[in-house]
């Protein structure tokens, strides 16, 4: 009788694990496009980690010039500026170790849009949205997966754009290394980024991603501005240099937010009987004209880096969403920054924390 007893109870485990492994293997089969993405994710992300150098060791390698090194030792002092003056969260992982890209991009970012709203497809990832919410971009580490995935969205008639990640933030999860091609940026194009991604380990906006990245824009530029005044001064080249891109930036920023606000304002026109013939024919018409009156800017503003844009071909709706993700509010956390805060950083960024953290 026991020894029946224990039969069944073997028949029972044994039948629950088939159970257990068909479910699993359904599951992956239900899933096969985010299963082969995630591959693609840990795969490259494992890739960064096992090469990365801590920078004690870079910084005694003979074989690395000391020009990158000073650049390293630089990153270094914004790093401890943005937390002992500004007050951003000092995480041990971030920037001490160095990836070595070899001059090629890291990440492939891919925007997909709505062809006639000015809304970016959110991409939403099983468990680790439930944490840090949706993005309005998919990132790849594999060139081919993003290209492939670019041809999906385009043959169901979104309009996409692929752009390049400088550098990235895991909001503090992860190690964070020192990308080489970052050692080659200007100076204060240098501490805004570094600032940026600090920023996102400070406060992130979950479901929000236009927000995270306006309040990692603002904060980035104010404390570049900062940094470069308490390390060169006011009079430096450095200061002067950066303070000067940044009137053609803001000039830039303003020009394409009004382009974005016309051409959102044109798609709520379009009736549902139009064609897409129709449609596209007024949406390149008007991304043509503020392309065009882009050369207003250099008149006024005279040897400054040329168009964003590509002469052979017209940006399309992805390229504005994700101008939009990045640079619609600045105005917005300035005049916060200025008129309700009076200036004090302290005080602007410990009401940002307790609102958005």
């Amino acid at each position: 009788m026991i020894l029946f007893q224990k039969n069944i109870q073997q028949k029972r485990k044994k039948r629950i694990w088939i159970i257990f492994i068909l479910l699993t293997i359904s599951l992956l089969l239900w899933q096969k496009s985010w299963v082969s993405y995630f591959y693609q994710q840990a795969k490259g992300g494992l890739g960064v980690a096992f090469n990365t150098k801590p920078l004690s060791e870079v910084l005694q390698d003979k074989s690395i010039p000391d020009s990158l090194k000073k650049r390293i030792l630089y990153i270094q002092e914004v790093r401890k500026y943005a937390i002992d003056s500004l007050g951003l969260k000092d995480n041990p992982k971030v920037y001490q170790t160095l990836y070595n890209q070899n001059g090629q991009p890291l990440v492939h970012l891919l925007t997909v849009a709505e062809p006639y709203k000015m809304e970016a497809k959110e991409f939403t990832f099983p468990v680790v949205s439930w944490f840090i919410g949706s993005f309005t971009y998919k990132g790849f580490f594999d060139s081919t997966s993003a290209v492939e995935e670019q041809t999906f969205w385009k043959s169901k008639g979104y309009d996409t754009e692929m752009g390049q990640g400088i550098a990235y933030s895991t909001l503090g999860w992860l190690p964070e290394p020192i990308l080489s091609n970052m050692l080659y940026y200007p100076d204060g194009k240098l501490a805004s980024l570094i600032i940026h991604e600090m920023t996102h380990g400070t406060i992130f906006v979950k479901n929000d991603h236009e927000t995270s990245e306006n309040i990692a824009n603002f904060i980035g530029d104010y404390g570049a501005k900062r940094f470069l005044k308490y390390r060169y001064g006011i009079e430096s080249k450095q200061f002067k240099k950066y303070t000067q891109s940044r009137i053609f930036r803001d000039s830039f920023i303003k020009h394409l937010n009004k382009g974005t606000f016309k051409l959102d304002s044109l798609y709520k026109t379009f009736q549902p009987n139009s064609t897409n013939k129709h449609k596209d024919s007024l949406k390149y018409s008007l991304i043509e004209k503020i392309e065009r009156n882009q050369d207003t800017i250099y008149r006024i503003l005279p040897n400054l880096p040329k168009s964003q844009f590509n002469k052979h071909e017209l940006p399309n709706n992805a390229f504005f969403v994700s101008f939009k993700t990045y640079n619609s509010k600045q105005n917005e956390f300035e005049n916060l920054f200025k008129k309700q805060f009076k200036n004090d950083f302290d005080l602007f960024l410990k009401y940002l924390v307790k609102k958005y953290n």
